[in-house]
Order: C-alpha cells, then structure tokens, then sequence
C-alpha cells in the first residue's frame, strides 16, 4: 500500500522552490539537491528518516547523511521508490529528484569536471604531452573518474634551497565504477636531473608505467591500486619521490585540474637555509596575480605549513623568497 506524506496546513508545499533550490533541481548534481531540499524543510537526518518509514520506507540516516555529501548515490532501479518518498516528504515537485539519479547523470558533475588549467609553462606543456599514452587511466582524460577529496603534500629542502624529497598522501572517491589507479604528473625546477628521480609506493597502491621528459625535466607516473573502485568508494594511497634539482626553488604548487575538497601542503626547510617568506598563494593560472595571498609563519625548526578548502581548478601552494 502506498502512503501519502502526512503534512499539517502550515507545511503545505511553496507554489515553487526557492532560488536556490530550484537551480540545484534544474543542474544537479543529486547531493546538491537533496542537501538544499533538506535545508529548505528544516529537518534533521533522523526526523526525514522517521517521515519516510511512515511511507514505509526504510533508510538510514547514514545511508541519507552520503547521499547528501555525495559520498554514495542511490541505485537505480533499486532506489526510484526511496527517492520517490524524499521527494513527497521534502515537497520538491514529482520527479524533480528522479531525474538526477538516471544514467545521464553518470557525466562528470558540472562543478567537479576535469579541466585543464591554462596557460601552463612551456615545461609543463612538453611534460602533458606524455599523458597521451596514460589516457584512459582512470577514466578519459586521465583521472576524469575520481574526485579528490584530500591531498596531503610533505616536501624537503637541502642545504641551498633546492627541493630534495617529495612525499604525498591522497584521498580519492570515485565518481563512477571502474577506475584502479591514478596518475601523478611531476614537473621539476629547469635543469634537474629528471632521469634520476625515482618514485616509490606507499599504502594502497604500485608503481606502474613511469615516462621522463629530460628536455622538460618532467615525469608522469602510473599509480595501479589493488582494486577496481565502484561508484562511491572511498580510496587512500600515498607515495614518495626523491629527486635532485641543484638550483632554489621560487615556489611549490599543486596543480589543482579539479574541485579538491581539502589540501595541505608541508614544508621542511634547513634550518640553516630558511627562506625569509612564505607566501600562501592560489592563482588561477601561472604568473598570474594570486587571488589569495597569507603570510606563512616559518619556525627555528624549519617547517611551514599552508591548507587550503574547496579548491576549483587553480595553482595552490607556496612562494618562497630567498635571501
């Protein structure tokens, strides 16, 4: 038997939803709606939960709590008469909820999509010409079917400035079913000794196929996991590069090519050889003016540190200024 959601005079739905939460239903993604559906009622998790077993609908507000973050999305068929609920219960018009969840939506969501940053350098530009052989790498273009969710970076200098060690820990969630590795594209200050760096595997993942550029010194390296991700999961690896570059480094930024939910970026100077500033920077594209800017404090000890959220596609990371 099918119920209908009981509501009282004073919760009748609007004639139409507000600004926006009729973009979020127009747009999408499916967790944006439901996130804006939900603050529009005012309901808590566990409330909704007890509405929608009054249809006799059963889900937990865990299973409610991912969909709203985006960390799972509902499964079709299976799923059409629970968001079907949501939709009476939340007073979203017919369907309006439906139509997120069908096989169209499988597209990368618009503000998630991968996308190249432009106006790399020349050296950059020589290095992405190596990912042509990567391409299909965890979707097409390369790592187009995971999202990071976060990216921890530890780097260390040498004695005159020069970046000696790199070491990364990286969250990632899939977007889709199927992606089983990552590539990670590696550019070194001009005149490093590409040829030399080497690249090692931590937690959750191999090393896989490596390529250098000399002429740029730059690498691109296949990460494999163990493991094909299905839509939703949730994978953490890491690895570490060595590597000799015998000049200063200016800067150290991460090239952000999509929406990064959180990054954090580690610093270990010398401490006979500490910059005189740190600068935290984003910009929207190499020697661009930042359109963020903070001050970093560097300790006796040598470490600094910069955390950034919510990252679109950008440059974060750190300047430096030598004496």
């Amino acid at each position: 038997m099918r119920h209908e959601a009981r509501v009282s005079a004073g919760d009748r739905p609007a004639a139409a939803p507000p600004g926006d939460l009729a973009q979020a239903l127009r747009y999408g993604p499916f967790s944006r709606a439901l996130a804006a559906a939900i603050r529009r009622r005012g309901l808590s998790l566990s409330r909704l939960s007890a509405h929608l077993r009054s249809q006799d609908i059963a889900i937990a507000q865990s299973t409610l709590s991912y969909w709203q973050r985006g960390l799972r999305h509902p499964a079709v068929p299976r799923a059409l008469d629970a968001v079907r609920a949501l939709e009476r219960v939340l007073q979203v018009p017919d369907d309006s909820l439906v139509t997120l969840i069908g096989p169209h939506q499988r597209a990368p969501e618009p503000d998630q999509r991968v996308r190249s940053i432009p106006e790399l350098s020349q050296s950059w530009a020589r290095t992405g010409a190596l990912l042509e052989e990567f391409d299909g790498v965890s979707g097409s273009p390369c790592n187009s079917d995971v999202h990071v969710v976060m990216a921890i970076d530890d780097v260390r200098f040498g004695p005159i400035g020069e970046i000696t060690e790199m070491s990364s820990t990286m969250v990632v969630r899939a977007r889709r079913s199927g992606p089983d590795g990552f590539v990670v594209i590696h550019q070194s200050e001009p005149g490093a000794d590409i040829e030399s760096a080497r690249i090692t595997a931590g937690d959750g993942c191999r090393v896989g196929r490596v390529r250098r550029q000399p002429v740029s010194a730059g690498m691109v390296t296949e990460l494999l996991f163990d493991r094909k991700l299905t839509e939703g999961d949730v994978h953490s690896f890491s690895f570490s590069m060595a590597c000799t570059a015998p000049v200063r480094s200016p800067t150290f930024y991460r090239v952000i090519r999509g929406w990064t939910q959180t990054y954090l970026l580690r610093l270990h100077f010398d401490p006979a050889m500490r910059p005189v500033r740190c600068t935290r920077v984003e910009r929207a594209r190499e020697g661009a003016v930042p359109t963020a800017s903070e001050p970093l404090l560097c300790g006796s000890d040598g470490f600094a540190s910069a955390y950034f959220e919510g990252l679109e596609p950008s440059l974060a990371g750190v300047d430096f200024l030598w004496e």
